[in-house]
């Protein structure tokens, strides 16, 4: 076992809004697919990676109070924040150092009001 965490599922209100706002807020392609009645868009992930889905059906809902998951925010997560607020989210954390090992971290709430977290080294 390489990932102690295998999915992460983020819930939805408007999925077409939320596949928009992560495709362009991480410039990631999701491929959209229909699982059983509930929408999930899938992120690029592979078999030892853990793989992130956004999910839209009647048991999800979105919540800034629930688990947080980090993004890794590749070189600089600046770029990254730079793009939340014009894509209908919210920077709740600006970019913050953590210490001079860890690097640095921020949070935002997404499209659909889900509470998010960056990290990145640099």
């Amino acid at each position: 076992m390489n990932n102690l965490i295998s999915i992460v599922e983020i819930p939805t209100t408007s999925f077409a809004r939320a596949v928009r706002f992560y495709q362009s807020v991480l410039a990631v392609d999701i491929q959209e697919i229909d699982m059983q009645g509930t929408q999930m868009g899938l992120f690029p992930g592979g078999a030892d990676t853990v793989n992130v889905a956004l999910v839209n059906g009647t048991d999800y809902k979105p919540s800034d109070q629930g688990t947080l998951v980090y993004f890794n925010g590749g070189e600089d997560l600046q770029a990254i924040l730079d793009k939340i607020e014009v894509n209908g989210g919210k920077v709740l954390v600006p970019k913050t150092l953590i210490d001079a090992k860890n690097g640095f971290y921020a949070m935002f709430t997404d499209s659909e009001g889900n509470r998010i977290g960056l990290h990145a080294y640099k």
